[in-house]
C-alpha cells in the first residue's frame, strides 16, 4: 500500500489515479488547504476498495501516526507542499514551516514505523539560476527563493536520515508541470492561479478576462522566461519508475525530469491561442522577484537509470489541460 501526500493537489491526484490503474492499493493524505474535496470524491469513485483517504496535516504528528496505525504502508510517495515562488518571497516563515517542518515529521514517523523507502517531490528551484544549460544534476545548487530553499533542505535532510536511519529516498527535481489527464477526471485547479498555462487557458475562456505577463525584458530569445514543460502524466509515471527501483535497488538517488527543450513563456502563449482558437487578451507587467530567467532540464540521468522517457509534447500539454479547464466551466 502507498501513501501518498498531497493527493487532492495537481500532481498527486494524478498520481492516485495512476496508481490505481496499476493495481496499487493507495492511502491519500491531505489537509485540503490547496487541493479539492471534490478530487477526493473523484478519486473514490475511481478506486473503490483501492482507495482510502485521510484528512490530516503533517503538523500534527497524531494525523500522520493515525495512517501507519491504520494501514500498512510500503511506500511513501510525498507531494504535499506550498509551491508558490512570490509567496514564498513575501512569506517565507510559512514555506519553511509547512514544507521543512511537514516533511521532518512525515520523516520521523516514517522512521518509527519502519517505512523506510520514499519517492520525493523535489523542484528545479533547488538549482536557482542556471549557470549552464541544460541543467544536469551536478549543477550547483544555490535556489534564489525561500520555495526553492525549502525544497533543497528537504533533500538535505533526507541524505541524513538516510545515514542515521537507512530512510531512502529518491528525489524528483522537477521543471515546469502542465497537462491533464486526458478523460479530465482530474486536472489543474488552484484557488488562487499562479502558473502560466492555465492562467493563459482561462483567459481564453473569459473574454473579459486579460493574461498578465511577468518580465519581458530577461536575457532570453524573446525577452520572457523561458522554462522546461513536463506532461503531469509522463511525469507520474517517472514516479511509479522511481518506486520501482527503490524497492529493487534499495537506494538514495535523484533525477531531473524534464524534456530537455525550452519554450517562452510568449512561445506558450501563442501556442494557447492557437489550440483555443481565441485571441487572448494580454497585458506585460514588470517581471517577478526570484524568477530565473531560463530553466531546462538535461534528462539523461532518469531515462538511463530509470528507464524513463517523456513522450506528450507541450502541444499535448495544453490540449489536454485546455479540455480540461472547458469542462469545469
Amino acid at each position: 500500500m502507498i501513501l501518498i501526500t498531497g493527493s487532492a493537489g495537481y500532481i498527486g491526484s494524478h498520481c492516485v489515479l495512476a496508481l490505481l490503474e496499476k493495481g496499487y492499493e493507495v492511502v491519500g493524505f491531505d489537509n485540503l488547504s490547496v487541493g479539492h474535496i471534490e478530487t477526493v470524491e473523484k478519486l473514490k469513485l475511481y478506486g473503490k476498495d483501492k482507495f482510502k483517504f485521510i484528512q490530516g496535516d503533517l503538523l500534527i504528528e497524531n494525523d500522520i501516526q493515525k495512517i501507519f496505525s491504520n494501514y500498512k504502508i510500503d511506500a511513501v510517495i510525498h507531494f504535499a507542499a506550498f509551491s508558490l515562488v512570490g509567496e514564498s518571497c513575501l512569506n517565507p516563515s510559512k514555506y519553511y514551516r509547512n514544507n521543512v517542518v511537514g516533511t521532518l515529521n512525515l520523516l520521523d514517523k516514517m522512521v518509527e514505523n519502519n517505512v523506510l523507502k520514499i519517492v520525493f517531490s523535489s523542484t528545479a528551484a533547488t538549482y536557482g539560476e542556471a549557470q549552464y544549460v541544460p541543467i544536469d544534476e551536478l549543477h550547483p545548487k544555490k535556489p534564489c527563493n525561500p520555495y526553492g530553499k525549502s525544497k533543497l533542505m528537504i533533500e538535505e535532510i533526507m541524505d541524513d536520515f538516510d545515514k542515521a536511519y537507512n530512510l531512502k529516498s529518491v528525489r524528483l527535481r522537477y521543471f515546469n508541470v502542465a497537462g491533464a489527464d486526458e478523460k479530465t477526471r482530474v486536472g489543474e485547479w488552484h484557488t488562487t492561479e499562479t502558473h502560466l498555462i492555465p492562467n493563459v487557458l482561462k483567459s481564453a475562456l473569459n473574454e473579459n478576462k486579460t493574461f498578465n505577463l511577468f518580465g519581458y525584458d530577461y536575457d532570453t530569445k524573446d525577452g520572457t522566461c523561458v522554462r522546461d514543460y513536463i506532461n503531469v502524466e509522463d511525469l507520474i509515471e517517472a514516479h511509479i519508475l522511481a518506486l520501482e527501483y527503490l524497492n529493487k535497488f534499495e537506494t538514495t538517488n535523484f533525477f531531473n525530469l524534464g524534456t530537455n527543450e525550452g519554450n517562452s513563456v510568449k512561445e506558450v502563449f501563442d501556442l494557447c491561442e492557437k489550440i483555443t482558437g481565441k485571441k487572448i487578451n494580454l497585458n506585460i507587467e514588470k517581471r517577478r522577484e526570484g524568477d530565473p530567467a531560463t530553466l531546462i532540464a538535461k534528462n539523461k540521468k532518469a531515462k538511463e537509470v530509470l528507464g524513463w522517457e517523456p513522450r506528450k509534447t507541450l502541444y499535448d500539454s495544453i490540449k489536454s489541460a485546455w479540455e480540461y479547464e472547458k469542462s469545469r466551466k
